[in-house]
């Protein structure tokens, strides 16, 4: 095999607001491979700034040298991929799509468009001004579960933004999650959280930062909103860890993000895991362009079997002003692959 590894930066056609900042653009290498038959094969490798546990200076040459070794070698080294999850995410989308006649990586109906995988809308973080027609879009748009990020602005404003909501759509009409990315100060979690339970959320994905397992702990057992881990995820690479964190928190959900949770080999082996103790889980993007996401996609289409009824976090094909043509669509409030 031969390889080409490519930067690109992709720009937001909406700043994407979080509690950890403010996106504009969005940076990913692509990796090609090509075999002497002809095969060609890419995926992508996109670490978020500040968050990703392989967001690195060397960044580049360390997947270089991946690359190289999988070249050489003809298979990936999963072990020493484990710490650099988003290299271990492109190359392993790379090297399946390699293959003759498995472009679409899984054998299933999602991949080959005969069925949707239902998502939720995404609602960013701005003023309440701001953030009030975005929500009203996605409704129109036909989304029955919203996520919406909270944090980052007056957290009154957003129980008055949900306040709204609920008394145009119950719950039945329209699931809510939110998102806090870590915003919430534990001793002050405990109250945040009874207070959104007011608007019947589904779900609150990391509400304080991670690293705090004794704090998350006691949230699991006591807030009035089942909880998701998403943060806290990253960098707990081995399986050993990955047991202990579950079996010490106890999360009602934790939500998989392949480039920040181990690739499709980590995604997979958290999913595991979680379903022996009674735990439930989604997928979702982490902000890839379309290469990633379809990767994703068609991933959760095998994870979780045909007709999913639980929506996913695939809704992002469309933030960006310069993304890369996949053929994907969204239809109501669903994922299709449109081939």
């Amino acid at each position: 095999m031969r390889f080409e590894i490519k930067e690109k930066t992709l720009h937001f056609k909406q700043p994407a607001g979080t509690s950890r900042g403010v996106y504009t653009t969005r940076r990913s290498w692509f990796v090609t491979l090509r075999d002497d038959e002809g095969n060609r094969g890419v995926g992508e490798c996109a670490p978020l700034p500040n968050l990703s546990c392989d967001d690195i200076p060397e960044y580049y040459n360390i997947l270089y040298g991946f690359a190289k070794s999988l070249c050489d070698n003809g298979e990936l080294s999963i072990n020493d991929l484990r710490h650099y999850p988003s290299m271990l995410f492109g190359l392993e989308t790379a090297l399946m799509s390699l293959c003759p006649n498995n472009h679409h990586l899984f054998d299933t109906p999602f991949a080959k468009g005969k069925e949707g995988i239902p998502i939720n809308g995404l609602v960013w973080m701005g003023s309440y001004e701001e953030m009030l027609p975005r929500m009203e879009e996605k409704l129109r748009l036909g989304f029955r579960c919203v996520k919406i990020k909270i944090g980052a602005i007056d957290f009154d404003d957003e129980l008055r933004l949900l306040s709204l909501i609920r008394k145009r759509f119950s719950k039945e009409t329209i699931e809510l999650r939110v998102d806090a990315n870590g915003a919430f100060a534990p001793s002050e979690a405990l109250k945040k959280i009874e207070q959104l339970s007011r608007y019947d959320i589904h779900s609150i994905e990391q509400p304080i930062k991670q690293g705090q397992w004794e704090a998350m702990s006691r949230l699991c057992k006591s807030a009035s909103l089942p909880i998701a881990l998403d943060e806290e995820l990253i960098g707990i690479n081995d399986i050993e860890k990955k047991e202990e964190l579950l079996d010490v928190i106890r999360p009602q959900y934790i939500v998989l993000k392949p480039s920040l949770h181990g690739g499709m080999v980590g995604t997979r082996e958290w999913i595991k895991l979680a379903e022996q103790r009674g735990i439930g889980s989604w997928i979702t993007s982490a902000l890839e362009s379309n290469v990633g996401l379809n990767a994703i996609a068609l991933l959760c289409a095998d994870v979780y079997g045909p007709k999913i009824t639980f929506p996913q976090g695939l809704g992002t094909g469309q933030l960006f002003t310069d993304n890369i043509p996949m053929p994907l669509k969204i239809c109501g409030d669903e994922l299709w692959i449109s081939e």
